[in-house]
């Protein structure tokens, strides 16, 4: 048996009970992580039932609310609310920010005329508050979905946008005489240059605009609609089922953190640290 041979007979088993001992180890630290903050939760309820004054909180406690969870299952308030959310409304909105941002992005991060005239209007714009902008969206727009999504698009557009313009000023300027002197027209010097180059940043600015935009959501959906994850929140609390309503509140942190896991995992998919070779 050849040297290399050996190495990798004893190297590669040793490697995989590593891989596997270490995602074990991540996957039981955040279990108790998780059960810790359920233990807090239901501290902080028998407090609160504790006291007269407050003893009819109870059903914000988590065995009401994980009780909650079947009834919500088999009447379809979770499905509809999640597909009213995130297909109708979240996905449209960051899809128009992706097709905005980006190449705005691209434009201020190539051209410095450009980025020194719009400096001063985009961040006087980018520091109003999203929620600011309803009462003008609602007049404008005919439809509360069409309105939700501009308040989407009005928020999130901004991380996409100057997350794509910082990773362009990263790249080395040779790389685009390069392209130039291969007879590179524009639009293959975006797709096969620039965005491959950036991907790794407009991901980071895709979830950023995440975050954002899964903040203005939920608030949005408590106005005029009839439908969402914000909209069966201000249902459940009219209606005094708050054990639905915490519910709504955890599938509403469920969802945001799978939604962020998975750009964590493209984030670490492009990056240059986890793609380039091992010496």
């Amino acid at each position: 048996m050849s040297t290399v041979a050996a190495l990798r007979e004893r190297c590669v088993p040793a490697v995989v009970t590593y891989v596997r001992s270490h995602a074990a180890r991540h996957l039981g630290l955040g279990l108790l992580g998780v059960l810790a903050l359920i233990g807090l939760w239901e501290l902080g309820i028998l407090y609160l039932v504790s006291q007269p004054e407050t003893r009819a909180f109870g059903d914000f406690g988590p065995v009401p609310t994980f009780k909650a969870f079947p009834r919500l299952w088999e009447q379809g308030r979770i499905q509809e609310a999640i597909e009213a959310s995130l297909v109708d409304r979240l996905g449209v909105g960051l899809l128009m920010s992706a097709l905005i941002g980006i190449p705005l992005g691209i434009l201020i991060g190539r051209s410095k005329r450009f980025r020194e005239i719009s400096h001063s209007p985009f961040q006087f714009i980018r520091m109003i508050s999203p929620l600011a902008w309803m009462p003008l969206a609602v007049i404008v727009f005919a439809k509360w979905n069409h309105a939700i999504v501009y308040l989407i698009v009005i928020a999130a557009v901004w991380p996409v946008t100057y997350a794509t313009a910082a990773g362009l000023a990263k790249m080395d300027p040779a790389w685009f005489k390069v392209a130039r002197n291969l007879g590179a027209k524009w639009i293959d010097v975006i797709t096969q240059v620039i965005v491959p180059a950036i991907t790794y940043d407009i991901l980071c600015g895709l979830r950023l605009a995440l975050g954002v935009a899964w903040i203005v959501l939920v608030p949005a959906e408590m106005l005029g609609v009839t439908s969402g994850l914000g909209y069966a929140i201000k249902d459940a609390r009219e209606t005094v089922d708050y054990s639905a309503l915490t519910a709504m509140v955890v599938v509403i942190g469920a969802i945001g953190f799978t939604l962020d896991s998975i750009f964590v995992m493209l984030i670490n998919r492009y990056s240059w640290y986890h793609r380039r070779a091992p010496s």
